[in-house]
């Protein structure tokens, strides 16, 4: 009997011991199988981060081209595709780690956006090229006419130079000028009290390269005072851009010999006794000067 019961405690403990084993067992595999659950959940999880991190990154891709490009239409289709990262960049967020198939079509989505970047890369490219090419006909074409007009202006002022030496060179000269103060009878008077005329002679010199043709002579005479002998103050003549008065003028022919010229005035007005002086005009400019001396 003692036998019998001594059996049945061994194997009630070998029973004991085989279940304490079985249940160390299957704890292993049980806390093994969760190990395994958490790194993959771990796993996807990283992975969707890095998923998010790359739509990221190519959405500020699509914005640093946007903001170097000048063309409207493909700014809005680069705009478009944009926004079109970001819609999905928000749905994937909103996707649990675990679940594959829907990280997995986003990760198809997202190579697909990136094909469609490349070839909107190739665009630019091409369209910078093309500004540039623009850019550079433009310098030239810039180049080129500042150095025409850099010509036309030489060109334009040795016209000016050229033109103002044959002015010039045509340019009537008056010579010989003299001044005398006569009575009436032509009989030249010391004092000024008894002086009725001037008398002004004066030469218009040889000049082949003046123009041929009718001549209008003005002859200012201006007193001590540097007021002018005048007729009349409507009597002017156009001078430096202004009118000035004449005292005298006269039509001469003039055909490039000298022509000897007398130009009168009647003294008519009171005469102060000083130092007077004679201009002479012709053509716009003054061709001759002369001063005299008149005493009581």
């Amino acid at each position: 009997m003692s036998s019998e019961k001594g059996n049945n405690n061994k194997i009630l403990i070998a029973v004991i011991v085989l279940l304490i084993i079985g249940m160390g067992i299957a704890g292993y595999f049980i806390f093994n199988q969760k190990t395994q659950i958490e790194e993959l959940q771990e796993e996807s999880s990283l992975s969707k981060q890095q998923l998010e991190d790359e739509y990221e990154s190519l959405s500020m891709q699509y914005e640093g081209f946007k903001m170097n490009i000048k063309n409207d239409s493909l700014l809005q289709k680069l705009t478009n595709e944009q926004a079109k990262v970001q819609r999905l960049l928000e749905e994937l967020k909103t996707v649990k780690a675990e679940n594959k198939a829907e990280i997995s079509r986003l990760n198809k989505e997202l190579a697909t956006l990136r094909q469609v970047l490349k070839s909107y890369i190739v665009q630019i490219d091409s369209l910078n090229r093309a500004n540039a090419q623009l850019r550079q006909e433009k310098q030239e074409i810039t180049t080129k006419y500042h150095e025409t007009t850099r010509t036309l202006n030489e060109v334009t002022q040795q016209k000016e130079n050229l033109n103002e030496k044959v002015t010039l060179a045509a340019k009537l000269d008056a010579t010989g000028i003299s001044v005398q103060a006569t009575n009436n009878k032509g009989k030249v008077q010391k004092k000024i009290s008894k002086v009725e005329r001037l008398v002004i002679n004066f030469m218009i010199t040889k000049n082949i390269t003046a123009e041929p043709g009718e001549r209008t002579i003005y002859v200012r005479i201006m007193k001590p005072d540097n007021d002018v002998l005048t007729k009349s103050r409507t009597n002017t003549f156009a001078f430096e851009n202004r009118d000035i008065n004449y005292s005298i003028k006269r039509m001469i022919e003039y055909g490039g010999e000298e022509v000897p010229v007398t130009m009168y005035w009647d003294v008519e007005e009171y005469l102060m006794p000083g130092t007077y002086r004679i201009d002479i005009f012709a053509d716009g400019s003054r061709i001759g000067m002369k001063s005299f001396t008149m005493e009581d």
